[in-house]
């Protein structure tokens, strides 16, 4: 008996190499990315008077962007999400953005994580 999600492949004729690919270019770290971790563990240390000064210029105060993860899918869990094995959340959003990119490119609506899962 196939997964839930091995059935949606199948019917949206989605090639799972396909979506380790995807995922692994969506998942990729961006200088933009890097930039954000770097400022954090700055903030951390207590040695970042330049983020300071840039957020009291802001003179508002907002949540700080969330970068990547830099953790495509990987083989095992494109495995365990086949078989119907326990896939753990984080997971499951890295599978469920990859297949949303590869329906947006065959001009298909976006689905959500219950309709996969």
């Amino acid at each position: 008996m196939a997964s839930k999600f091995a059935q949606f492949l199948k019917d949206n004729k989605i090639d799972p190499r396909r979506v380790l690919v995807v995922s692994k270019r969506i998942e990729r770290l961006q200088s933009e990315d890097r930039k954000l971790k770097f400022e954090k563990s700055r903030s951390k240390k207590g040695d970042a008077p330049a983020a300071a000064a840039a957020a009291a210029a802001d003179g508002e105060k907002k949540a700080p962007a969330k970068p990547r993860s830099g953790r495509p899918v990987t083989p095992r869990v494109m495995a365990a999400a086949t078989e119907g094995k326990p896939v753990p959340g984080p997971a499951k959003t890295r599978l469920l953005r990859a297949v949303n990119r590869i329906l947006e490119q065959k001009k298909k609506a976006a689905v959500d994580l219950r309709a996969v899962f």
